[in-house]
């Protein structure tokens, strides 16, 4: 995968991402997809800080999650994000969850991202040091 378009985290699943069936609860799922696209995006440069400073901040607008099998106590996981679309208006990032001992595919999401005005919190085009940085064109 281009290093500019994803890349992979291992986590591992902490006693309190359970829930009372024994297994992750679905919402800390969500929770490694953000933060498996917090560190593509912190390693292709950009901090929070730095997309204030655009004045432009990425904000999840919806999320479609699928969930095949359960992480289970102590499980290290693979998280794959991968932007599918990125364009002036919005992202869409694909990211999948597996068991890292065997590739077993657990979840699959995809998050549709858009930027506001850091300060107005309106909708804003993506900076185009944002596309550059992640191998999309301004135009």
């Amino acid at each position: 995968m281009d290093a500019r378009r994803g890349m992979t985290i291992e986590l591992q699943v902490q006693d309190d991402d359970l829930d009372e069936l024994g297994h992750v609860n679905n919402a800390h799922y969500l929770r490694y997809a953000e933060a498996a696209a917090r560190a593509h995006t912190a390693a292709r440069g950009f901090s929070l800080d730095s997309y204030r400073t655009l004045g432009a901040l990425p904000v999840v607008r919806k999320h479609e999650i699928r969930y095949r099998r359960p992480a289970l106590p102590g499980e290290r996981l693979s998280v794959t994000t991968e932007l599918t679309r990125l364009d002036t208006r919005r992202a869409v990032r694909h990211t999948s969850i597996r068991r890292a001992a065997d590739g077993t595919l657990l979840v699959e999401a995809d998050t549709e991202w858009v930027w506001v005005d850091a300060e107005r919190g309106r909708p804003v085009r993506v900076p185009a040091q944002v596309l550059a940085a992640f191998g999309a064109e301004a135009g």
